[in-house]
C-alpha cells in the first residue's frame, strides 16, 4: 500500500510552525536556590492584591471573573507547574524538563503507587523542595477539586497547568468491536476529565494575581482526519481543539485577561500508549518515520511553553512539535533514501 493512502491513519498537524523560538534549558546547578516556594509567593503576591481578590473567590459570574483578572502581576520564573497524567510517558518527561529549568512541579495520576514512585525518583534527582505528587482521577470532579486544594496548600498558586491525562484503553480495534468499558474509559478520561480540569483550573487561576496558562494536549484525530482502529480516541481528541477554542471565546467574552488556554501538540511519542498499537504495516512505518522518544519531545516543548509567560504573551498559542512540514520531510526522506527504517520496530 502506498504511503500516501495511509497518512490519514495518524495525526499530522497542518504545516504551521510555532512562532516561539527554542532556548537552552538551564542546568540543575543554576536553579534559583535562594528562593523557596513560600518566599517567592510572598515576593510576587502583595497583601493588598490578595485581599482585593477574596471577595471574588466564591463567585464565577462574568463580572467577578473580569474584575479579578484585572488585578494582574508579572509572571516571572521559576514557575509552578501542574501536569496531569505525569507519572510516565510524555507527562513525566515534561515534568523532568520543567525541573531542569528550575521550576516547581506537581505530578498526579490515578495510582498512588505510581505517584509515590515518580515523586521519589524526581526528588532524588532534583530535591524534595521542588517536587510534589497527588493521586487524582481526572474523571472525578472531587478528585480534581482536591488536587487544586493540594496545589494551593503546597505551592500557593499554579502558573502552568498541562492537561496530559488521556487514554485509548490500550485498545486498537474497530469501533464495533470495542467494549462498553473501553468506550467509557476513553470518553470520560479524554473529554469529561479534560472539561473538569479546565473548569477547576480557570476557577483557581482567575483569582491569582499572576493569572495562569492552561495547555490542552491534542492527539491523533485532533485535526479532523480519520483514526481507524481507535475511532473513539480520535473523536475525543478532535473535541480537545473545539473545547480549547470555546474556552478562549468564553474568557474573551467575560473579559478575563489573566488566564489563557492553549493547545499543545507533542506529535507521535514512543510511549506505552502508542506502542501498544504496533501490529500493522502502516503503524510500523509511521512510528519508525515520525515518532520520537518522550525526552526528545519534552526538550523542545518545555522551553516553548515557558517562553509564553516569560514574554508576557496575552494571545492563545498552538505549540506543535511535529509540524506538517517536518512530517512530510521525514516521510520523503524515508521513501527516497530509506531513512529511519526499522528505527524502533522491525518492518515486514
Amino acid at each position: 500500500m502506498a504511503a500516501t493512502t495511509t497518512l490519514s491513519f495518524f495525526h499530522f498537524p497542518y504545516p504551521k510552525l510555532s512562532s516561539h523560538s527554542q532556548f537552552s534549558l538551564s542546568s540543575p546547578s543554576s536553579r534559583f536556590i535562594p528562593y523557596t516556594v513560600a518566599s517567592r509567593h510572598n515576593l510576587c503576591i502583595s497583601t493588598t492584591a490578595t485581599l482585593s481578590l477574596l471577595a471574588f473567590r466564591n463567585s464565577n459570574s462574568p463580572t467577578c471573573l473580569a474584575t479579578a483578572s484585572r488585578n494582574t502581576q508579572p509572571m516571572l520564573p521559576p514557575y509552578n507547574v501542574l501536569i496531569t497524567g505525569s507519572t510516565k510517558g510524555i507527562g513525566y518527561a515534561l515534568a523532568k524538563e520543567f525541573l531542569k529549568a528550575g521550576d516547581n512541579v506537581l505530578i498526579c495520576s490515578r495510582s498512588d503507587e505510581r505517584v509515590e514512585a515518580a515523586v521519589q525518583s524526581l526528588r532524588v534527582e532534583f530535591g524534595e523542595q521542588y517536587v510534589w505528587g497527588a493521586k487524582c482521577d481526572v474523571r472525578n470532579a472531587e478528585d480534581v477539586k482536591n488536587l487544586v486544594s493540594f496545589a494551593q496548600e503546597k505551592l500557593k498558586y499554579i502558573d502552568i497547568w498541562i492537561n496530559n491525562a488521556g487514554s485509548n484503553a490500550y485498545s486498537y480495534k474497530p469501533l464495533v468491536e470495542a467494549s462498553d468499558e473501553d468506550l467509557i474509559e476513553v470518553v470520560t478520561t479524554n473529554t469529561l476529565g479534560l472539561m473538569i480540569c479546565c473548569r477547576e483550573a480557570i476557577k483557581m487561576m482567575v483569582d491569582q494575581p499572576r493569572g495562569g496558562h492552561i495547555f490542552n494536549i491534542d492527539g491523533a484525530g485532533s485535526d479532523g482526519r480519520p483514526t481507524p482502529r481507535f475511532a473513539a480516541y480520535g473523536a475525543t481528541k478532535r473535541s480537545v481543539v473545539h473545547l480549547t477554542k470555546s474556552l478562549q471565546a468564553e474568557l474573551k467574552m467575560q473579559d478575563v485577561k489573566n488566564v489563557l488556554v492553549h493547545n499543545l501538540s507533542p506529535g507521535m511519542v514512543t510511549t506505552d500508549l502508542l506502542m501498544s498499537g504496533v501490529n500493522t504495516k502502516q503503524a510500523k512505518f509511521f512510528i519508525n518515520v515520525l515518532a520520537e522518544p518522550a525526552e526528545v519531545v519534552a526538550e523542545y516543548l518545555v522551553p516553548n511553553i515557558r517562553s509564553i509567560p516569560a514574554n508576557g504573551s496575552k494571545k492563545p498559542t498552538y505549540i506543535r512539535f511535529l509540524t506538517g512540514l517536518k512530517a512530510y520531510s521525514q516521510i520523503f526522506s524515508r521513501l527516497a533514501f530509506g531513512a529511519r527504517r526499522n528505527r524502533y520496530i522491525l518492518e515486514d
